[in-house]
């Protein structure tokens, strides 16, 4: 078949419409593809998830007088089996039992810990407390687009992979909004050709020949098909991780299963937004067994094998575990807890000055508490957030990312 622009765009156009809605249509990445700096990857656990249960202030008199049938243990309670107890971190703070499996990665100072954390929005509205959060903005005005768009707008377009950012989920995350292309997707499978049209396998040679005269485009068109060549050989189902991780087979595992799978095969990837339903706890929470440990269970499994698997990848990489807003202090009378404000952040990576729990702790006597009866927070989320981007990922311009705030250092990057 003779290829000219016209016959080109006329039979390319189908297979066209089928790349990814990250790929600039023609407008190709330049070959270098390498992230510039680290890989972030975001874990929102959507619903306001209970972070006084996991991580346990069991050094706090007032948690256990609040919450007579959802506290957890304290580490040196006899009356339970030790597979019930909080496992402890420093003596006030310990962990639920089911995220024991992170205790080595906090062993070799790669998990820290930021509690009484959280937005200054007191709405508890699911919907506004998301929004504000993923906007990283704190009001009504700002920017309509996401905290890592923005970020990645900072950064500049030139000679950087396609494969820059995505979503796993049925719908791109809010966070991820901006003028980057950015694109959602269930597996990497959603990625691929699947070669079913003729004029695939024809493609990059047409290209070749039609932008001969023109060697930047020429070479930035070959760049991101060989992307997509590439990602046609990744197959999720046949990847063995390292270290011998074992991911938990749920949509969590699934997710940080391909995104280690990326990171791996150097693709530019920069960012990773993963979400993780069912952590609006209001009946029949549990305590140190029942539903809120399960979801606890599927993280700490999900998070200590993404760990072992990128050991000689995690120098580079930075995982931050969120949520909109924590739970009220005071169990409720279903055996849930409803909503609250105040939460805690999980940080994750090889250049994190982990093994500590940060922020001030504000306590859980109720002259210390907050609205209804609430956790108060003493460190705003963007706080952690800025300190991530500005020295693991390069972030020329924090004020654009995050508008009107400015950050107080916690030292929670290593920065040497």
């Amino acid at each position: 078949m003779r290829f000219t622009r016209r016959a080109l765009l006329s039979s390319a156009a189908s297979v066209l419409a089928t790349l990814p809605t990250w790929m600039p249509r023609l407008a190709f990445a330049a070959p270098e593809t390498a992230p510039r700096g680290g890989t972030l990857v975001c874990v929102f656990l959507r619903g306001a998830a209970d972070m006084l249960n996991a991580i346990v202030p069991h050094g706090e008199a007032a948690y256990y007088r609040q919450r007579p049938f959802l506290a957890i243990p304290r580490p040196d309670d006899r009356q339970v089996a030790a597979r019930l107890r909080t496992a402890d971190l420093d003596g006030f703070f310990g962990l639920h039992p089911t995220l024991a499996p992170l205790l080595p990665a906090w062993a070799a100072g790669h998990v820290a810990l930021v509690h009484a954390c959280g937005t200054p929005d007191e709405s508890r509205s699911h919907f506004r407390a998301m929004e504000l959060m993923e906007r990283g903005v704190d009001g009504d005005t700002g920017p309509a687009s996401g905290w890592i768009g923005r970020h990645l707008a900072s950064l500049g377009d030139g000679g950087r992979s396609p494969l820059r950012a995505i979503g796993f989920g049925t719908a791109l995350q809010r966070a991820l909004y901006g003028p980057v292309p950015a694109t959602a997707l269930r597996s990497i499978a959603d990625f691929h050709l699947g070669g079913a049209l003729p004029t695939v396998p024809t493609l990059p040679t047409a290209l070749a020949g039609l932008y001969a005269g023109d060697e930047q485009l020429a070479a930035t068109a070959q760049s991101t098909l060989d992307i997509v060549a590439r990602l046609e050989r990744l197959d999720p189902l046949s990847y063995r991780p390292s270290g011998g991780a074992t991911y938990p087979e749920s949509e969590l595992g699934m997710a940080l299963r391909q995104t280690a799978l990326l990171i791996k095969a150097d693709l530019g990837l920069e960012v990773a937004c993963i979400d993780v339903d069912g952590w609006d706890t209001h009946i029949a929470q549990g305590g140190s067994e029942g539903l809120m440990a399960g979801l606890l269970s599927d993280l700490g499994a999900g998070l200590a094998a993404f760990h072992a698997d990128l050991a000689a990848q995690i120098g580079g990489v930075t995982l931050v575990v969120m949520s909109e807003f924590g739970r009220r202090v005071t169990e409720n009378g279903g055996f849930g807890t409803d909503h609250g404000h105040g939460g805690a952040m999980i940080v994750l990576g090889g250049a994190i000055a982990g093994g500590r729990v940060y922020g001030a702790w504000p306590g859980l006597e109720p002259e210390q508490l907050i609205g209804p009866g609430d956790l108060a927070v003493t460190t705003d989320y963007r706080a952690v957030l800025a300190e991530i981007l500005q020295h693991r990922l390069g972030c020329p311009d924090l004020e654009s990312v995050f508008p009107d705030f400015a950050a107080t250092p916690l030292g929670i990057v290593q920065t040497r």
